[in-house]
């Protein structure tokens, strides 16, 4: 028996949203057609703040007593941390390549 026919086949990979395919270039200076990195990080920092605000608010509800229902107000709590925990990660390897691009000798 062949070992490699229990192998599930994939189906190919898609583009991540927000990218585009190379060379087609929309006229601003470093888009390459698609989105700008900056812009994605503004996205980025906006989605993390909403989710902080929206476990803020549950939070509040939570001790006001308008609301009974722990279980969302804690979801909501870890879902802002991991949220936070990620941005502070992504922050720190941009501020790793630019010190090693900062390194670099021309």
């Amino acid at each position: 028996m062949d070992p490699l026919q229990n192998i599930p086949q994939f189906s190919p990979l898609s583009p991540l949203s927000g990218t585009s395919k190379p060379g087609l270039d929309s006229g601003a200076p470093g888009t390459e057609g698609g989105v700008a990195f900056g812009d994605l990080l503004k996205q980025a920092l906006q989605e993390v703040n909403q989710v902080s605000a929206q476990a803020e608010g549950e939070a509040r509800n939570l001790m006001t007593g308008e609301s009974a229902d722990m279980h969302s107000a804690m979801l909501a709590v870890q879902k802002a941390d991991l949220s936070f925990q990620m941005m502070m990660a992504v922050r720190s390897k941009l501020i790793d390549a630019y010190r090693e691009v900062m390194r670099m000798q021309m």
